[in-house]
């Protein structure tokens, strides 16, 4: 089977690691012109992201290109602590918690796919897609087209697959603004190994420290789309966030305040949950079909999971369709309850009401070890998929 995979991001990658690994013929096509990082916000990669990585072969990769976060306070808005509890398998060094930016994990799974012998095709902007009864084509903006016997969309919110083949399907706003940014002066213990969120009074902050000292941190704020885009300069964002967090008694603006990098600011979106991810012989994965917003910190780790069952899927089921029946049976409810309850949390309650830390159990979780195995075959097995 030939597989074109549309998106050289972490889904994207990632996918082309797993279909590899199932023996599949796969090739990335990216529509950045060069491999050239982008840094991008941090993100943490939770333990279930960690877990897909080692069946793809590349936690030890992504690991060293990170650090591990082991634990997670909680700090109201007088800056007391008022929870301190461990994240994830902690106790497990390859399942720990992985604090890294987004760019350099998209490195190092572009740099696993092409060590492996995965050709990624700089520069190939997708205008369309055509199928028919053999096969799926690919068009791109410079004229030339690549077909396949199955087409991957795993590039992103702002899918151009899913634009040229559901149209009507666009993001939402899930009712805030997010703003990111980094420091290395800024007053706080390196290498400890702990996230910390803060429950403020009118934003949800959170930061980590990493074993060098630098710290990664972000702000969630209620806001409606493009909120705060007239203020043109990182220091008219700096006070825009500030004027928030001063109002609390944390340490969320010192770090802001030490920052003097410019801000990174974005809208929380997601796709909403319902939407079409299979068109005949292509199938949308990772933040194509089911981007959340970022509350629960899932979105990375839910795009490794979608590459291991979708390569697994392909691997043991009879025929194709088969296959992308039983994936979208194993992963649509796990992946729409994550973007349900990170959309709750985003559009929020009450202030100081939870909005931070691992999601609620989602569908799945009871049976996600064995959906990850490598070893087990994902259509012999009998347990429900939404379970």
């Amino acid at each position: 089977m030939r597989t074109l995979v549309i998106g050289g991001g972490i889904a994207g990658t990632a996918t082309a690691l797993g279909l590899r690994r199932a023996g599949l013929d796969v090739e990335v096509y990216e529509s950045r012109p060069d491999a050239a990082r982008d840094i991008g916000a941090f993100l943490t990669l939770a333990s279930n992201g960690m877990r897909a990585l080692t069946q793809l072969d590349a936690a030890g990769a992504v690991g060293r290109a990170g650090y591990p976060l082991t634990s997670m306070r909680v700090l109201d808005a007088g800056g007391a602590e008022i929870a301190h509890v461990p994240l994830g398998e902690a106790a497990d060094p390859v399942l720990r918690y992985r604090c890294l930016r987004r760019g350099e994990l998209s490195a190092v799974l572009r740099a696993e796919a092409v060590r492996r012998g995965v050709p990624v095709r700089h520069g190939a902007r997708l205008t369309g897609v055509e199928q028919g009864p053999d096969g799926v084509t690919a068009r791109f903006a410079d004229g030339t087209t690549a077909t396949g016997d199955l087409l991957i969309g795993a590039d992103g919110l702002r899918s151009a697959v899913r634009e040229a083949l559901d149209p009507g399907v666009r993001p939402v706003h899930a009712g805030q603004r997010v703003f990111y940014g980094y420091t290395d002066t800024a007053p706080a213990a390196p290498g400890d190994a702990l996230i910390t969120m803060v429950r403020g009074s009118t934003a949800a902050f959170g930061y980590a420290v990493s074993p060098l000292g630098e710290t990664s941190w972000f702000a969630r704020v209620p806001g409606g789309p493009g909120a705060g885009a007239g203020e043109d300069t990182a220091a008219d964002r700096r006070e825009l966030l500030l004027g928030l967090l001063r109002q609390d008694r944390t340490p969320a603006a010192g770090l802001v305040e030490a920052t003097t990098g410019e801000l990174m600011v974005t809208d929380a979106t997601e796709i909403p949950i319902g939407t079409r991810w299979r068109h005949g012989r292509a199938l949308l994965v990772g933040d194509a079909a089911h981007a959340a917003s970022p509350a629960t910190g899932q979105g990375a780790s839910m795009a490794l999971e979608d590459a291991v069952v979708l390569a697994k899927c392909l691997r043991d089921a009879p025929g194709t369709e088969a296959a992308l029946v039983r994936y979208e049976a194993l992963r649509r409810p796990r992946v729409e309850h994550n973007v349900t309850a990170s959309g709750a949390l985003s559009r929020g309650g009450a202030p100081g009401a939870r909005r931070d830390g691992p999601p609620p159990p989602r569908p799945g979780e009871a049976d996600l070890v064995r959906h990850l195995d490598w070893t087990t075959d994902l259509w012999e097995t009998t347990d429900d998929a939404g379970a």
